[in-house]
């Protein structure tokens, strides 16, 4: 494992507001609390050809350095950021969030009147009972423990990890979705999905509609 925690403070790259811009929840108002840390590659470019799933050679998110919070000062800037008092909705993404996430912070949340989601590379099996949303994002070569959720959201294409590949019998997911991996190649790979899309209507095309029209 790359990134471990010691005691109660969670530390946290960045706390922002936007519009979730992909996956089943597109469009919809979100403060993002991005945690710092992964268990599948540091983060540094000098390591980006290292780990034990392939992402670390495309992974496009920053998750280095980052703050330590108590769950009081968390929970009181994730309500700050939120604008509006109906619909409330947070998603905790990382980095991967299970190697910080506990339901004393999802808890807390509530209490706030924000619905919480988390999105993971399912590695690590989700065992907070109190999650609204589960968005479950695999990566070729590495574990795949978490096998139910409400969206699996499949970067694609991932060799080793296509969507032809899989049993979904062995699932269980609300909505199955493929979003074309970003980088010089993404034209492509927007066809290609589109297109496995197309002849295969289990699945939906999600598109980063957030870098599309340059939100955060």
């Amino acid at each position: 494992m790359f990134f471990q925690f010691m005691g109660r403070a969670y530390r946290v790259k960045e706390i922002f507001y936007s519009l979730q811009g992909e996956g089943a929840n597109a469009g919809r108002a979100a403060v993002f609390c991005r945690f710092a840390g992964c268990n599948l590659w540091t983060g540094r470019l000098e390591d980006r050809a290292r780990g034990p799933g392939s992402c670390s050679r495309w992974c496009d998110t920053d998750f280095l350095g980052g703050v330590n919070y108590t769950l009081d000062e968390l929970t009181a800037i994730v309500e700050r950021e939120f604008r509006g008092n109906c619909r409330r909705f947070v998603v905790m993404t990382g980095g991967e969030p299970m190697l910080q996430l506990d339901n004393d912070l999802v808890r807390a949340l509530h209490r706030r009147g924000f619905e919480v989601a988390i999105e993971t590379n399912g590695t690590i099996a989700i065992t907070i009972p109190d999650l609204d949303w589960i968005c479950v994002s695999p990566k070729a070569g590495a574990p795949w423990v978490q096998r139910s959720g409400d969206e699996l959201k499949l970067v694609y294409p991932q060799p080793g990890l296509m969507p032809s590949d899989l049993d979904l019998e062995q699932l269980n997911f609300r909505h199955l979705l493929l979003q074309p991996m970003d980088g010089l190649e993404l034209a492509a790979n927007r066809a290609e999905a589109a297109r496995y899309c197309m002849d295969n209507p289990r699945w939906r095309l999600t598109l980063q509609t957030h870098k599309i029209i340059g939100l955060r």
